[in-house]
């Protein structure tokens, strides 16, 4: 039994292309990073970041090109694939990448988000709508529990 499965998740290196194949089939790449992070023997933090080229085609292809940018989050998950080729030099070149089965978009960042407007200075601050639990203040015996 043989398995190629990539999933990783990380954030847009650069605007995704999209191009069309000629048999009219679009197809997107774009460059995801992920980093990780991790303490040396010494205790001291290490991190590293890794790039990885991705590919997808079809519809999904049309929706990464439409809604992603620079910057986003995305989950990939799909195969491993290298191409070759050979180069304008005569030299022999290969490449990585991860053919998308499935992209899913990570959560928007709201950087053009305007703020929210701030209260009049001469008014008294509301108290925040939090989801609370609101406990009855007598005491419950266990003889009043139905289970």
């Amino acid at each position: 039994m043989y398995l190629n499965k990539a999933i990783i998740i990380g954030n847009l290196t650069r605007d995704p292309e999209l191009r069309s194949l000629p048999s009219g089939v679009p197809v997107t790449t774009f460059s995801l990073a992920t980093n990780r992070v991790w303490k040396d023997k010494e205790g001291n933090k290490q991190d590293s970041t890794d790039y990885h080229n991705i590919v997808v085609f079809g519809r999904q292809a049309e929706n990464v090109a439409q809604y992603l940018k620079k910057g986003s989050s995305a989950l990939v998950e799909g195969r491993i694939q290298t191409r070759s080729w050979e180069g304008n030099d005569g030299v022999k070149k290969y490449m990585t990448e991860i053919v998308a089965d499935r992209v899913q978009f990570g959560p928007k960042r709201d950087k053009g988000a305007t703020p929210a407007p701030k209260e009049a200075e001469d008014q008294t601050p509301q108290k925040e709508n939090l989801d609370t639990i609101e406990y009855p203040e007598e005491d419950i015996k266990p003889e009043d529990i139905p289970f």
